[in-house]
């Protein structure tokens, strides 16, 4: 019997393009056996053609023009690799227009033009596919389209970024400062040579957006969410939440509770004793909340050119079975009219308990200030520390706080950063300790 034959184009042979190729090349007759059909590469699009990426190509299917991949009628897959908005939206909207199917990993791109590429490709027929663009070879966007399909997902504590993930770790193993270890990170690897977006948590914020639109089937705009990076921490933090028993992580936190979410991306403290306080390195996990499920945890490399690459590919395969079955393209819009009343909270509306730690002089009656502004501002102190002098005329003081309204917050802390006896911003990190007794069974109107 004659082997059928998908053939797809490749837009960008960087880190992941070259992981895709080279997965398709050394499990070639692992996916034809699962798929019953051969997956060709027909062309592949990048402007550096001399580059020695350790993979043997024919020079015949080399090209520096991505449209070269758009106009060939044999191409039925066009994988884009690029990364960023644009070249990557042109090019996947025309690919649309000639009726090809998508695959990409681009979170950036899919957070901000997704409703548009989505709504080409129902118009269009077409499929895409994008599991590579949240936690890399993990498959949660899999396990929330597919696998969790059957649940009101109301929960989210992700561990969405390898970078901010790793630095907080060597951070906290070997008590050194942000740039010592975000310098390392660069020379390993690790870290990108401009890593803004991973250490100001809007990487993670992308992910978290593109999550919230599979649960809601509705857009939800990056900016939308509130989103801090982890520039701020020092190790006197991770030393002090140490002996409190936690580990501070960058999470993509939601919540849903009677028709109202939150969604943010901060520093947290999280108890030591917590699966995700155990997530280290590079590495990657998102914490998922289901009402039928219940607690749910994805673990794995979260980047990198094998672990992408996979989740590339399998979406690659994904859509080559509906080729085959004649089933692609149908599928409802992503976000399909519904009657939805969900609404985001207010940054300020949000609630939890909070760590502070203060610089201040050296003075009597210091202490008495600060606790009189919490008060005042409705925020009750479960303990405090003061530590003794670090640097001439000034001393840390550490505070936890129970529960407290965001806005309350806001309001004292400004008025405390005015005081005269307070040095430098209050540092502030926020506490998530619920992970052993998650609601799971909140009502969704």
């Amino acid at each position: 019997m004659e082997t059928k034959t998908i053939n797809i184009g490749i837009i960008g042979l960087g880190t992941i393009g070259t992981g895709v190729v080279k997965i398709l090349q050394e499990n070639q007759k692992i996916i034809q056996n699962r798929l019953g059909a051969e997956i060709k590469i027909n062309k592949i699009a990048d402007l550096d053609l001399t580059t020695d990426r350790g993979i043997s190509l024919n020079p015949a299917i080399l090209t520096t023009q991505a449209m070269d991949i758009i106009n060939d009628p044999e191409i039925s897959v066009v994988v884009e690799l690029i990364g960023g908005e644009e070249p990557a939206a042109t090019y996947i909207l025309n690919a649309i227009k000639h009726g090809k199917n998508i695959v990409t990993a681009n979170k950036a791109l899919l957070s901000t033009r997704g409703p548009e590429i989505y709504q080409a490709s129902y118009n269009h027929k077409v499929d895409v596919g994008f599991e590579g663009s949240v936690c890399g070879g993990i498959p949660v966007i899999r396990a929330i389209k597919d696998g969790l399909s059957a649940n009101r997902i109301n929960l989210i504590y992700g561990i969405l970024n390898g970078t901010a993930n790793y630095i907080l770790t060597k951070m906290s193993d070997e008590g050194i400062s942000f740039q010592q270890v975000l310098t390392e990170a660069k020379k390993l690897g690790y870290a990108e040579a401009d890593p803004t977006l991973d250490i100001n948590g809007k990487d993670s914020t992308h992910k978290l957006s593109i999550l919230l639109s599979l649960i809601y089937r509705k857009p939800f705009k990056p900016d939308d969410i509130y989103t801090e990076g982890i520039t701020h921490i020092e190790p006197v933090d991770i030393e002090f939440a140490r002996e409190l028993g936690y580990r501070i992580k960058l999470l993509a936190i939601f919540k849903e509770e009677n028709g109202k979410i939150e969604a943010r991306v901060h520093p947290t403290l999280i108890p030591a004793d917590s699966l995700l306080a155990h997530v280290n390195g590079v590495y990657n996990a998102a914490f998922i909340g289901g009402d039928a499920v219940g607690p749910t945890m994805f673990y794995g490399q979260g980047a990198g050119m094998m672990p992408t690459g996979s989740a590339v590919v399998s979406d690659i395969i994904s859509i080559s079975r509906n080729i085959l079955n004649k089933s692609n393209g149908q599928h409802i819009p992503l976000f399909a009219k519904n009657n939805s009343t969900i609404t985001l909270k207010n940054k300020t509306q949000t609630k939890c308990k909070y760590y502070l730690r203060f610089s201040a002089k050296d003075r009597p009656g210091v202490l008495s200030q600060i606790s009189g502004i919490l008060g005042n501002n409705n925020i009750s102190i479960s303990s405090v520390i003061q530590r003794g002098r670090q640097v001439e005329g000034a001393v840390p003081i550490f505070m936890l706080t129970y529960e407290a309204v965001e806005k309350n917050m806001d309001k004292a802390l400004q008025e405390i950063d005015d005081l005269l006896v307070t040095l430098d911003k209050t540092t502030v990190v926020r506490i998530e300790d619920q992970f052993n007794n998650v609601a799971t069974e909140t009502k969704r109107p």
